[in-house]
């Protein structure tokens, strides 16, 4: 996006003139104008724009359609304007979270991928997340059976939403009931970034209940997360040093970790500018060592 056509398009109120077209207009051109809106809400001060002049309500209207492009565009605009908490608290009014959630199941993978976007943001900046997504009867069974999907595409938004899911802990104890742990560990092999970046952040999250740390290690999610460090992409770094570092709190873990070379891979990582990625690099070697000196003490007293 080019700050210079912002800009213009500020001058122009074009925003205000999108949003008077979101009414009464046929579906093609209903396309481009919402397609055009959520290019527009990427920046910050555009959001606010959408919704001083009404155009919330319209947007959230029509997530009920069933053209598959408009879909497309309109759950894109919606999760953008979700990124700012007086939007979102409209669109939680309006039940578009609901609304967003129904359109997992549209058989369209480009729609249940933009649909999973978008809620991300919804989840992350609505008032009581946790209750709220507690309150779609089958939804989180929804969302994690989509983990079943061969689209790259809507398996990296899957996880993303997952990963948002599971910081409530009443959540992460029902998605786990529904075998997100095994899913997820099933997936670990794929060598898209863009994936391996948000699956590892989902197991990270995951690992926050019950005896997850040990199943992952079970369903064999240990060994291919250490080949993410051999990405070029630093994103996928930072994650999957967070989700072994969660996964170092079991020794199980930590003896396939050390058996596939991690150790050198996180030192290398220890001196990265990058705090999170840092910290989490320096924890995970901290537990494989101290496992390595227990068993020491254990063996020669």
């Amino acid at each position: 996006i080019s700050m210079e056509n912002v800009v213009k398009f500020q001058e122009y109120k074009a925003i205000e003139t999108l949003v008077g077209l979101l009414t009464d207009q046929p579906e093609e051109v209903l396309v481009n104008v919402v397609g055009a809106l959520g290019e527009c809400a990427q920046e910050p001060v555009n959001r606010a724009v959408i919704r001083k002049c009404g155009g919330i309500q319209p947007l959230v209207n029509l997530l009920t359609g069933t053209n598959q492009a408009l879909l497309v565009n309109v759950t894109r605009a919606v999760g953008a304007c979700a990124t700012e908490p007086e939007n979102m608290a409209i669109i939680d009014r309006l039940d578009g979270v609901r609304l967003l959630w129904s359109l997992l199941k549209n058989p369209n993978p480009d729609v249940q991928a933009s649909a999973a976007w978008a809620i991300c943001p919804c989840i992350e900046n609505a008032k009581d997340a946790g209750e709220m997504v507690r309150s779609f009867v089958g939804g989180l069974e929804l969302i994690v059976n989509l983990l079943k999907s061969t689209n790259k595409e809507v398996l990296a938004s899957v996880c993303a939403a997952i990963a948002k899911i599971a910081k409530d802990e009443e959540n992460l104890a029902v998605i786990t009931d529904h075998g997100v742990v095994p899913m997820l560990g099933k997936l670990t092999n794929t060598t898209d970034d863009k994936l391996r970046r948000h699956l590892a952040e989902a197991i990270a999250r995951c690992c926050m209940w019950g005896t997850n740390r040990v199943s992952f290690g079970e369903a064999g999610a240990v060994a291919p997360l250490v080949r993410y460090l051999k990405s070029r992409d630093i994103a996928v770094h930072r994650e999957t040093a967070q989700a072994l570092f969660q996964l170092s709190k079991d020794p199980n873990n930590c003896i396939i970790m050390h058996e596939n070379g991690v150790v050198k891979l996180l030192l290398d990582m220890v001196g990265s500018p990058d705090e999170v990625l840092q910290e989490a690099s320096a924890g995970c070697v901290a537990n494989i060592r101290r496992l390595a000196l227990a068993n020491e003490k254990a063996r020669y007293g």
